[in-house]
């Protein structure tokens, strides 16, 4: 099962307690993936559909547990995805779905007729708790969560971008950053920074998928620190390597143009402690010295060696000239 089924698993079992934030919860899904119809005599009927036989079953029970709706589940084969199946709830009687689409503040009546609205009244969603459980609603119908393990993505797919932007907003409520991108033909909420993801799940109340991811975050960050202490660890080897392989070329032109004794006691002294001891640091080299030398001490006779050395190639260029 992947990480963002499980999630919905999770919130297939989660409800809010009071009636206002279930009707919140139906308003949402409604909204996403519900469809609604209205023939000639002004009555409606509704039409809720899913992949996820949980999912199904969160919806009837939402209804039976709301509205005292009790309707089937039926399922039949997608016909695009072979293994695939769709469940479908209906509410066929008119009475029935006009009493849920007033609820759901998804219909209005004007001028003595029926007008079936793009976008739920906010006066749904007023308290956060309605507004947790409307954002629950609308990632069961529409939402996925990506693999933590690979990378963080949160997302809810719009048709319109009246209802991204409306779902934007609630997320947004909560101080998440939530954009929109445009998909081929939908419009998709996002929400990519991993921390924020952790907050949308306790928003939603998922909390054991909460607490998953963030083990998966603490384990990321702490691979990725290890990581970049090795790869600094590496790379200041390498630049400590490189230097003491140009300190001992210049050692060792002195060494071989001039000689030692050419040099001052502390030059001729760090010279050889240098050639005796390549993969030493500047720090070891000052402590084998006597007396002993701090680290800019020494840093500072082995610049003096590599300018003598400059010097002398410099001089030698010259006799060519």
């Amino acid at each position: 099962m992947s990480f963002s089924s499980e999630v919905k698993e999770e919130l297939t079992r989660r409800s809010g307690t009071a009636r206002h934030c279930k009707i919140a919860e139906m308003a949402a899904i409604l909204s996403m993936c519900g469809q609604i119809h209205m023939n000639e005599r002004w009555q409606f009927s509704l039409k809720i559909q899913t992949e996820n036989a949980a999912v199904s079953r969160k919806y009837f029970t939402l209804l039976r547990k709301t509205f005292n709706i009790n309707t089937e589940i039926s399922i039949a084969r997608n016909p695009s995805l072979k293994k695939s199946s769709v469940y479908t709830i209906l509410i066929n009687d008119p009475t029935e779905a006009l009493r849920v689409l007033e609820a759901v503040k998804l219909v209005r009546c004007k001028d003595d007729s029926w007008e079936i609205l793009n976008l739920v009244n906010p006066v749904v969603f007023q308290k956060d708790c309605c507004k947790r459980a409307f954002i629950r609603g609308a990632f069961l119908s529409s939402g996925s969560i990506s693999d933590p393990e690979k990378f963080y993505h949160f997302e809810i797919v719009c048709q319109s971008l009246e209802k991204a932007e409306q779902i934007k907003g609630i997320i947004q409520s909560f101080r998440i950053d939530a954009k929109i991108v445009i998909r081929k033909k939908t419009y998709v909420v996002y929400v990519k920074e991993g921390a924020q993801i952790v907050d949308l799940l306790g928003i939603m109340e998922a909390n054991v998928a909460l607490m998953n991811l963030e083990n998966i975050r603490i384990l990321k960050d702490m691979r990725n620190s290890v990581n970049r202490k090795v790869n600094c660890e590496a790379a200041n080897i390498n630049k400590t390597v490189n230097a003491a392989v140009k300190q001992i070329e210049d050692i060792r032109y002195i060494e071989n143009t001039v000689g030692f004794q050419k040099l001052s006691e502390g030059l001729e002294e760090i010279a050889r402690m240098r050639l005796q001891y390549p993969e030493a640091t500047l720090k070891e080299l000052g402590m084998m010295l006597n007396p002993q030398v701090g680290k800019s001490g020494v840093n500072h006779r082995l610049r003096k060696l590599s300018a003598i050395a400059e010097e002398l190639r410099g001089n030698k260029e010259e006799q060519f000239l």
